[in-house]
């Protein structure tokens, strides 16, 4: 009991420790790190910070050597100086907006698509399976098609057709897009 007693009575002596640190020299701290950062939002962040540090360091203030005021001011200039360094360290944000794309897109749906269609397609014939190949993955033309697999080209138009059907019965009447996807 002794024991809590104590600690309530250290968090108070601390909360009036860092009230009258505040009331003394908030004011020149505020200023000061407005000075520096050049914003004030951030200037009191930066007094928050300084006070917050007081805090977790008690013994420097009260050690006797310089002043609390030379303590405060060196602690906010050294915060300061820190985020300047990791703002430098990291590479620049840029917004996403419809005109700036991001550099790299997520690559995931379209990885899960391409396992998705590649399955429906092993569902195939080989006949209606080597028509897609030809016409949608290879891009080349019914003639083209019909050439490399040495039938009509009114075969590979039938077989395109009734394997885009069977294929959408697969994938319970959803739309098809085969255009991208890579074997």
């Amino acid at each position: 009991m002794a024991a809590l007693f104590s600690r309530k009575r250290e968090a108070a002596a601390d909360e009036a420790l860092i009230r009258s640190l505040y009331e003394e020299h908030g004011r020149a701290l505020l200023a000061y790190a407005t000075r520096l950062t050049g914003d004030r939002a951030a200037a009191e962040d930066v007094v928050q910070e300084t006070l917050v540090r007081a805090w977790r360091h008690p013994d420097a203030l009260v050690n006797g050597k310089g002043s609390v005021r030379g303590w405060l001011l060196t602690v906010a200039r050294n915060i300061v100086t820190d985020r300047v360094r990791a703002r430098a360290a990291r590479p620049q944000e840029v917004a996403e907006s419809p005109a700036t794309p991001p550099v790299e897109r997520d690559h995931a749906d379209q990885v899960v698509d391409s396992v998705v269609v590649l399955e429906a397609l092993d569902r195939l014939s080989s006949d209606h399976r080597d028509v897609l190949m030809e016409i949608y993955f290879r891009g080349r033309s019914v003639t083209e098609a019909a050439q490399a697999l040495g039938v009509p080209p009114g075969t590979v138009k039938s077989r395109s057709y009734y394997a885009l059907r069977a294929l959408r019965e697969t994938f319970g009447g959803q739309k098809v897009a085969l255009k991208g996807v890579a074997g």
